[in-house]
């Protein structure tokens, strides 16, 4: 049998009760249910004329001290992936102290700008971890609301699984009373967009190793969190969640973008990973960490470990 014909025969459609191989799996009727009715886009966006784009060189590999909410630097449908973590707004050294109102307003600035800057089918990865215990604010609840009112596409979530066991946390409530016990958390969330499209249209390289690949679209990833202590910065994620990030969501010499910067770590994995970045940082001292960590002048990140 001709192989192409032998991919149709192997091919599945969706059934009551699931298919186990999925090769070339038809799931219309799945998608075609009422239920995901009101989540529809058009994958075809209204054909816009691009501006040219500037060459790579005059605008990216560079970190500005500046807010993102106005990335006027970036030229329009230019980032084929963004990956942040916002301030979560609990009161580090470098963040203001907003209501929920101003804060929820910077995040969707900051959104817009990037769903400005992205190409179609390009993804923003959001780091960010739900707040408190009296009362329990679920940021991710937020965060999904405000990006599909810009008009980001959600393509799922990851779990940031940051250790195994007991944490450091003994802000356990009432101990071994059913009283008032509180839930300690061990991991955060990775939020997935994609603008206007759920598939890259445009054709790239991608560098990703299979092994790599099928932990990757696992949607727990077990990876250590990085010290504070060692980075110079209160809430840095490690090297490998960036990198992971990057090898899967991006192609090689797209450009990545990080709205938040900090420390530089999406940044710095960005580079490694053979592609150009971005980053935006209204702290000056926080540009400088990162320049210096981009040019070795402190300690050298950990060699990621990015098989799991």
């Amino acid at each position: 049998m001709p192989q192409k014909e032998q991919r149709k025969a192997m091919a599945t459609t969706t059934k009551v009760f699931g298919t186990g191989k999925r090769e070339g799996h038809d799931a219309s009727t799945f998608y075609n249910r009422k239920i995901f009715a009101a989540n529809e886009r058009s994958s075809a966006a209204h054909p816009v004329a691009a501006a040219p784009i500037p060459p790579v060189s005059e605008w990216a590999d560079r970190i500005y001290n500046a807010s993102s909410e106005h990335m006027s630097d970036i030229p329009d449908r230019s980032v084929g992936l963004s990956f942040t973590s916002p301030p979560y707004n609990v009161g580090k050294t470098y963040e203001s102290d907003l209501d929920m109102k101003d804060y929820l307003a910077l995040i969707r600035n900051v959104g817009k700008e990037v769903h400005r800057t992205l190409v179609p089918g390009g993804r923003y990865v959001i780091n960010i971890a739900n707040l408190g215990r009296k009362p329990y604010i679920p940021l991710h609840a937020l965060f999904y609301e405000i990006h599909q009112e810009i008009g980001f596409l959600p393509m799922g979530e990851i779990i940031w699984q940051k250790g195994k066991g007991a944490s450091g946390s003994c802000a356990w409530g009432s101990w071994m009373s059913a009283k008032a016990p509180r839930l300690r958390d061990l991991h955060e969330y990775l939020l997935v967009f994609a603008k206007d499209r759920f598939e890259r249209p445009d054709k790239g390289n991608s560098d990703i190793e299979r092994d790599d690949f099928m932990a990757s679209t696992l949607s727990i990833w077990n990876i250590p969190p990085e010290s504070a202590r060692r980075v110079g910065h209160p809430a840095p994620f490690p090297l490998a969640l960036a990198e992971r990030v990057i090898k899967l969501y991006s192609y090689t010499d797209d450009v990545v973008t990080d709205p938040f910067s900090g420390s530089g770590t999406t940044c710095i994995a960005a580079r490694q990973a053979g592609r150009h970045f971005v980053g935006y940082d209204v702290s000056g001292e926080y540009c400088q960490l990162a320049n210096d960590r981009l040019m070795g002048k402190l300690e050298k990140p950990k060699k990621s470990k990015f098989k799991k």
